[in-house]
């Protein structure tokens, strides 16, 4: 009888509770301490560092949009020795949603100067979730691969530029336009027609729908010509 109150009792799950509480109690209360110091770091790094740093980008940032707006690059680069251009704002603030959208313009502030890898370089470390944006993103990013040579990677961005935004019916079958073209170019004839039958299919109203018809006739033709061959 005795030996079956025992077994009863260590058995019992909140006398097991008590004996783990007292055996890492410890241990817990340090996990609890080191958990709320970080979250109380985290609010003190947002508040004290991270907001005023999102602030200054964005005070600097100001006068380079209007520099972007008049098409003036090289104050987009580098300001006008009263105002910080995008590069030192990217040094300065990086982190910050300025300092991301001071890439895209550095990438198209390079990329009208002609200079395409620096384009690229900051293309690359441009992203924003307004779709919009990014397909303008894209396809410069598109435009400085192909004027790079880089025709597959060009192809890729094109492609990417066309597909983001369908709303945008006029930029959309623009830039898969000009991947189907590239894609000829490097040999990817079958790519190419089914790029030029996407944009038929949903843009049909527009002139690059207009005109695939006779690209797809003219790749068919070849096609078949290299075929009795």
């Amino acid at each position: 009888m005795s030996e079956h109150k025992v077994e009863h009792v260590e058995k019992d799950p909140l006398l097991q509770l008590e004996g783990f509480w007292k055996k890492y109690s410890k241990t817990l209360m340090i996990a609890v301490v080191v958990i709320a110091v970080a979250v109380g770091g985290w609010f003190g790094y947002t508040d004290y560092i991270l907001k005023p740093k999102e602030d200054k980008a964005a005070e600097a940032i100001y006068a380079v949009q209007q520099y972007f707006a008049k098409d003036s690059s090289k104050l987009v680069l580098d300001g006008d020795g009263s105002n910080k251009g995008v590069l030192y704002i990217i040094k300065n603030y990086g982190g910050t949603k300025s300092a991301n959208l001071a890439h895209y313009y550095a990438g198209i502030s390079y990329l009208k100067l002609g200079d395409f890898n620096k384009a690229v370089e900051h293309l690359k470390e441009f992203s924003t979730s307004a779709p919009q944006i990014q397909m303008a993103a894209y396809g410069a990013l598109a435009d400085a691969y192909a004027e790079l040579n880089k025709k597959s990677d060009a192809v890729e961005y094109y492609i990417k530029a066309g597909r983001i935004f369908d709303k945008d019916e006029f930029s959309s079958s623009e830039y898969l336009f000009r991947a189907a073209l590239l894609s000829e170019t490097i040999g990817k004839t079958n790519e190419a027609v089914e790029l030029y039958k996407e944009i038929k299919a949903k843009y049909p109203k527009t002139d690059r729908a207009f005109q695939a018809d006779k690209y797809i006739n003219r790749l068919s033709v070849e096609k078949n010509d290299l075929s009795v061959n």
